[in-house]
């Protein structure tokens, strides 16, 4: 490996020509490649051997910084893109050495470009990348000679590289699934199914089963017989997208993700590894989501832009907006963004500063589709972005309705200096919602009217009250206990307060958590008041909004508090992405200030979204399982296949999953999404119409290995 390429790879990093290397580097790599290092490098000088070592893992550890787009395909050139500058992305295949020019193959599932290097010092990196990993090329389209044409568009063309970047290196490989003569038996390629789809006759055959699919849906809905417009536009549009559709498991692995889980017993039975002589009940787990599926099809490298409709089972207490089963509309990509090269400071942006901008254009493009042809209605060519900090600073939430004011407002800076210090030292902020005479005429009545349920202080602005409203408001705080007169004629200018004014206050840690604030809830309280007094009429248009940067990991979630048990969360999942401006944060023990790359859909105060940028790196998967989660080896255990796939090779990648139910209940303009289903549970999870949940007879509990609490064995 030359000096050069070492430099270019401890660059490419870090996302940063100057991004510092910690020690973690050391810790991270293999045992293989520290031994294999020491054993080649036995005579090189500490610090010279440190910097090596650093530069060999560099090279060879998954890239987590931003890079640039694919423009094509591997399947996609032809002789009209000569000289045009390309950057494709795909798994590196052997590559053969000629007199003057050296060649490699890249593939995706779209099909293989052949690519060319002059250099010899080229061909010596290129080289020496694993075989199946996944490389990232950017270079010049050159017109093959005459002779050296092959079939197929790309046949008549190579790229000539430039430069190249290993996004993920391929190790510990079962087998090679390029090398078509040197297949193993059925039930390794089973046991390795991410590592079979990457082969062209599975991947090719999964794409005609979607086009097959697709095919029958579009002459049932030409005959008359589709009955959900919606659904039909969503699989057109993402087919004429390049989507493939692709059914993953309903029946999986009981495992951590989240939410309760349901489970199907089975009559196959497992070997108790404790009590030898005892076998214990096995289980499937309705799938949650098919978060692991369509992680490990993109994994393969068969299928590069996957979705589905699917079924997704959560064992939740029933709410008008939840049900124990539901559909989504499920995306996952690969290659998608990291972000942008710039630094990603905490301070509010209104900008996509995370990666996975490819699902961003490719959900806005559905939705547009959607509200155009279904409601015709034409949306924005791009939906608004706030930040999770700035969405939980200004309305309290982090799915904010945005359809009307009321927005809070931080009245910790206009308090006197060592008030302020004081707040500062203890991480709190004051913040109040003022519901103004003058301004929010449609809202003063409601805000007088309305209860204080969330442990806020209310106030009424007068002249009575103009001198000791912070003193007597109530609030649990001594810092305001001294406040003079003077003080709040200060405080009442900077806020511009009238008399008439209404006022809510409350204060709160300076880093919002959760998914809510008392002022939040207490701004929704307001506006439904004043909606249902008449005073306030909402508008129905559609107020579309990607909420970003969220904590990665999480204390305030109380649905997961079940399984974290005191630990650290995830907010979205445990495959969520870091920023990668805090990766270094991460691996320091910062773990409250690294940011995800998670993103929220939310329409008028509804999520009807969610999605992020997958980890890609297993190493960093690892860590966050073992060291910030503090997953068991047990619980880790229903993820190791995809801690492995990541170990071959896998692409960037990530993707989303939106609530089909919740936004056919927007578009049918009802509250509740059982008017949108056929067969509805009750909101207490049961099913009046075909009574389920129901029980069962003994002798069937007794063929699953099961029997009723309290009933003795005979």
């Amino acid at each position: 490996m030359s000096t050069i390429y070492i430099q270019n790879a401890i660059t490419a990093r870090h996302g940063q020509g100057d991004g510092p290397i910690s020690g973690e580097a050391d810790r991270r790599a293999s045992p293989q490649i520290r031994s294999h290092f020491l054993h080649v490098s036995p005579t090189l000088s500490p610090s010279l051997s440190c910097v090596l070592l650093i530069g060999f893992l560099v090279a060879y550890s998954p890239f987590t910084g931003p890079f640039p787009p694919r423009t094509h395909s591997c399947g996609a050139l032809n002789a009209s893109h000569v000289g045009q500058r390309v950057v494709l992305a795909g798994n590196l295949l052997p590559g053969r050495k000629g007199k003057r020019v050296s060649f490699f193959p890249l593939k995706d599932s779209h099909g293989t470009t052949q690519l060319i290097l002059s250099d010899p010092q080229g061909f010596s990196d290129l080289a020496n990348v694993p075989l199946e990993s996944s490389v990232l090329v950017q270079g010049t389209v050159l017109p093959r000679p005459q002779e050296a044409k092959r079939q197929g568009s790309t046949g008549e063309i190579d790229v000539q590289v430039e430069s190249f970047t290993v996004l993920n290196p391929a190790s510990t490989l079962p087998f090679t699934p390029s090398n078509p003569f040197n297949l193993p038996g059925e039930d390794l390629r089973a046991r390795y199914r991410y590592l079979d789809l990457r082969r062209t006759a599975l991947s090719d055959n999964i794409r005609k089963r979607s086009q097959v699919a697709h095919l029958i849906r579009s002459s049932l809905h030409a005959q008359g017989m589709s009955p959900n417009f919606s659904l039909f536009l969503f699989r057109l549009t993402l087919a004429f997208l390049g989507f493939v559709e692709v059914e993953t498991p309903v029946l999986l692995r009981s495992s951590p993700e989240g939410a309760r889980e349901f489970l199907v017993p089975t009559r196959l039975s497992h070997s108790d590894p404790i009590q030898t002589q005892t076998e214990r009940p096995s289980f499937y787990a309705l799938q949650q989501s098919p978060q692991q599926p369509k992680q490990l099809l993109i994994c393969s490298g068969g299928v590069d832009r996957y979705f589905q409709i699917a079924k997704c089972f959560r064992d939740e207490d029933g709410r008008k907006d939840r049900q124990p089963e539901f559909t989504q509309i499920d995306l996952e990509m690969a290659y998608v963004s990291w972000g942008q090269p710039a630094p990603a400071p905490l301070q509010f942006s209104d900008a996509w500063r995370i990666g996975g901008l490819e699902i961003r254009q490719v959900v806005e493009s559905l939705i547009q589709k959607i509200w155009s042809q279904a409601e015709q209605i034409d949306l924005p060519d791009q939906f608004n972005v706030l930040t999770y900090g700035e969405a939980m600073t200004r309305y309290g939430s982090d799915k904010p309705d945005t359809r009307f004011g009321l927005e809070i407002t931080n009245i910790t800076p206009y308090l006197p200096t060592d008030i302020l210090n004081a707040y500062d030292q203890n991480d709190q902020v004051l913040e109040g919602i003022i519901v103004r005479k003058s301004k929010d005429s449609e809202f003063i009545r409601a805000s007088k009217a309305c209860k204080d349920d969330h442990g806020t202080c209310h106030v009424h602005f007068s002249q009575t009250t103009a001198s000791t409203w912070l003193t007597d408001s109530g609030l649990d705080c001594d810092f305001l206990k001294n406040l003079t007169a003077d003080d709040h004629a200060q405080v009442n200018a900077s806020l511009e307060l009238r008399h008439g004014d209404d006022m809510w206050l409350s204060k709160r840690p300076q880093s919002p958590r959760g998914g809510s604030t008392a002022l939040g809830k207490t701004r929704l309280d307001i506006s439904e008041l004043a909606q249902a007094r008449g005073d306030f009429t909402i508008t129905r248009d559609p107020h579309f909004l990607w909420i970003t940067e969220f904590p990665l990991f999480t204390h305030a979630d109380e649905d997961k508090d079940h399984l974290a048990k005191g630990r650290w969360s995830s907010s979205h999942h445990p495959f969520t992405a870091p920023m990668w401006q805090d990766i270094e944060a991460m691996y320091r023990g910062d773990i409250e200030k690294v940011r995800g790359q998670h993103y929220d859909l939310v329409l008028n105060g509804v999520e009807i979204g969610g999605g992020s940028v997958r980890v890609h790196d297993a190493h960093m998967q690892d860590y966050i399982f073992s060291k910030i989660l503090q997953l068991t080896e047990e619980e880790k255990s229903p993820f190791d296949q995809l801690l492995h796939a990541l170990e071959c090779g896998a692409p960037p990648h990530g993707g989303i999953a939106l609530g089909f139910d919740r936004l056919m209940a927007i578009l049918c303009k009802t509250q509740s999404i059982r008017d949108v289903i056929a067969f509805p549970k009750s909101g207490n999870g049961t099913d009046p119409l075909f009574k389920s949940p129901s029980t069962v007879k003994e002798a069937m509990l007794h063929q699953y290995g099961l029997r009723s609490r309290g009933t003795e064995q005979k």
